[in-house]
């Protein structure tokens, strides 16, 4: 499957991107995992944000988001593959792809707590006690830029 890579802040999103973002994200968070928590919780729009995303025949297939949250860290958040795309390898080419962004930041994510060894290979390590946030367990990660 040819991919094409995107990364944009908020103000550089047409209506219609932002849109096809969002339906993915909910597809996914809210529906395939019963979450029903509102999706939109006001970091998509800061200026900080970059939403970094894959389309193949101009429908996007993955995403994540890339928070600045304080003191320099980067957050990775919101990662997610279209159902019909997974097992393609998307999800490790978005995070190559997000990691290069971040360059020498600390960056932290959220990991469904099944999904700790996928960004382990990313170096990300624990970095603090799982918890359950709407249902599903999650586990705190964090990578310093040693890696």
């Amino acid at each position: 499957m040819p991919v094409e890579s995107h990364l944009a802040g908020f103000a550089d999103l047409d209506a219609r991107t932002f849109h096809d973002l969002l339906r993915l994200r909910i597809d996914v968070f809210v529906v395939e995992q019963s979450c029903p928590y509102p999706e939109l919780d006001g970091r998509d729009v800061e200026p900080g944000t970059r939403h970094l995303w894959l389309s193949s025949d101009g429908a996007v297939v993955a995403y994540l988001r890339i928070l600045a949250d304080p003191g320099g860290v980067a957050r990775i958040g919101r990662v997610v593959v279209a159902p019909a795309a997974r097992g393609a390898g998307l999800a490790g080419a978005l995070m190559t792809e997000a990691l290069a962004v971040v360059g020498d930041r600390p960056c932290v994510l959220d990991a469904q707590t099944h999904l700790v060894g996928f960004y382990a290979g990313f170096g990300f390590e624990v970095s603090g006690p799982g918890y359950v946030e709407d249902g599903i367990p999650h586990t705190p990660m964090r990578r310093d830029p040693t890696h």
